[in-house]
């Protein structure tokens, strides 16, 4: 299920997303709710029931029904897009530089990829179209800060930063859905890959010959972690990797540009 940000209003989208903190707000009675409550029980919500969640359950959680979240948020469109960008509040909005920059990047990628495992859901909002709100800005802007000191151009770092976030993403959906699987299919990792390996190599026992590449990639494999699933194994242990050959790759170029 792919998810698009900004279908709602533009302007009501844009004024809740950058809205005033509540101390800043004209006084009088407090609320009933507020818009950072229902924002909150969204991401309980989606949390655990993903994002077909609907805004009754919102309510429920509550202990409202949905047509009282709507004085504060228009429709679920927008609450997804509040949703979206209060999970980014969860991560640093700077890194420090003292070891360097790529200590700074690789530690910017597993926040990123820790809040991806955290909210499965927020993988489901498409990249096509921003949410445009203040903590989507500040994570790609952390990012930037850690990389422009290296000297790159501004397009080769516009690119950097597209890979290093779409690579991140990437790695940590493989997670998502190898968790997911097992509620929607009724049947664990580990019985999947037991099965079918085993009348995989049943009918295929040279498998390793005609294939000789990729029986070199999965014979070269670093100790598994007995407490984590195969499948995330794989995804660890290719985000490690993916992500040491990316950063060798802007290595390279940062030392391209260094050279007088």
């Amino acid at each position: 299920m792919v998810v698009y940000a900004g279908q709602g209003d533009p302007r009501r989208s844009i004024e809740l997303l950058w809205r005033r903190p509540v101390a800043e707000q004209r006084p009088g009675p407090k609320p009933g709710l507020s818009v950072d409550a229902i924002v909150d029980a969204g991401i309980a919500v989606a949390d655990e029931q993903g994002m077909a969640f609907s805004m009754r359950a919102v309510g429920e959680r509550l202990g409202r029904t949905a047509m009282a979240l709507y004085t504060y948020v228009p429709g679920k469109n927008e609450l997804v897009d509040l949703m979206y960008d209060r999970t980014m509040a969860e991560l640093p909005t700077s890194y420090p530089l003292a070891d360097g920059w790529r200590p700074a990047v690789t530690r910017w990628a597993r926040d990123m990829w820790e809040l991806y495992v955290r909210h499965p859901w927020v993988l489901q909002v498409s990249q096509a179209r921003p949410v445009l709100g203040p903590h989507e800005f500040a994570v790609i802007e952390a990012l930037a800060a850690i990389l422009v000191p290296t000297g790159l151009p501004g397009r080769e770092l516009r690119g950097i930063v597209g890979a290093v976030n779409y690579f991140v993403r990437g790695a940590a959906q493989t997670v998502a859905e190898a968790r997911a699987a097992g509620g929607a299919t009724g049947e664990a990792d580990e019985e999947w890959w037991y099965a079918r390996s085993a009348v995989l190599m049943e009918i295929e026992p040279d498998l390793a010959e005609k294939f000789p590449a990729l029986h070199l990639l999965e014979s070269d494999r670093e100790p598994v972690d007995p407490e984590l699933p195969y499948l995330e194994n794989d995804a660890v242990e290719n985000f490690r990797n993916g992500l040491r050959v990316l950063l060798d790759g802007v290595e390279a170029a940062v030392r391209a540009v260094a050279k007088p």
